[in-house]
């Protein structure tokens, strides 16, 4: 049975450089996602969100492969977002709001993630399973780097790519800031973490 693997279906979204920025082409893709805001080392929700997202993942491959259509299930992934921009170089994490995702086949469908989470939620109460849903995010044309290195350290290649690299090439935000981490965090040094940080663009209006 052929695995469906995001990684390698996409591997120019998932493998990028870590030097230069790259210009890529992102297709619809489905995700389950839970909403949530606060510090992600310390909001109960967020934790709450992963573990909700990782369950529900599993329960659905194991179904799928049940059926026939086996999967590997993606990274960890995340679109954040708060009332000013300037608090992801910052690192303000109070004041950020995220989207916690994983990545689904395209065969998945809303009623299997509901039957996965009716499963679940008999085994393990979790308040984030009542809010987990599948989506679709249609980012189309992004720029994306490949950050290596603590999370906190993430500031200056942000502020590189909001400050020189959009203005030099004439490109402005066009979605949320996406996050997709490689790298298990429980099990990896923090200097040798590795995350795609990718920001959706668009022609900025001209002011001539």
């Amino acid at each position: 049975m052929q695995k469906y693997d995001v990684k390698k279906e996409h591997s120019a979204l998932y493998s990028p450089s870590a030097t230069t920025f790259s210009d890529v082409l992102v297709p619809p893709l489905n995700y389950l996602a839970v909403d949530g805001e606060g510090d992600p080392n310390t909001a109960p929700a967020y934790a709450a969100a992963i573990e909700a997202l990782f369950s529900t993942s599993y329960t659905i491959k194991f179904a799928s492969k049940a059926r026939g259509r086996d999967f590997v299930v993606g990274p960890l992934e995340a679109l954040w977002t708060a009332d000013d921009a300037g608090v992801f170089v910052s690192r303000d994490k109070d004041s950020w709001r995220w989207t916690a995702l994983i990545n689904q086949p395209e065969w998945i469908t809303a009623d299997d993630v509901a039957a996965a989470l009716t499963t679940i939620a008999a085994k393990k109460p979790n308040p984030a399973l009542s809010t987990t849903r599948l989506i679709t995010l249609d980012e189309g044309r992004s720029i994306q780097i490949l950050h290596v290195g603590s999370y906190d350290d993430e500031g200056p290649t942000l502020a590189r790519l909001h400050d020189e690299y959009l203005p030099q090439n004439g490109l402005t935000f066009n979605g949320l800031h996406h996050e997709v981490y490689l790298s298990d965090a429980r099990r990896t040094a923090p200097q040798k973490l590795k995350t795609v940080l990718r920001q959706p663009v668009r022609a900025a209006l001209s002011t001539e």
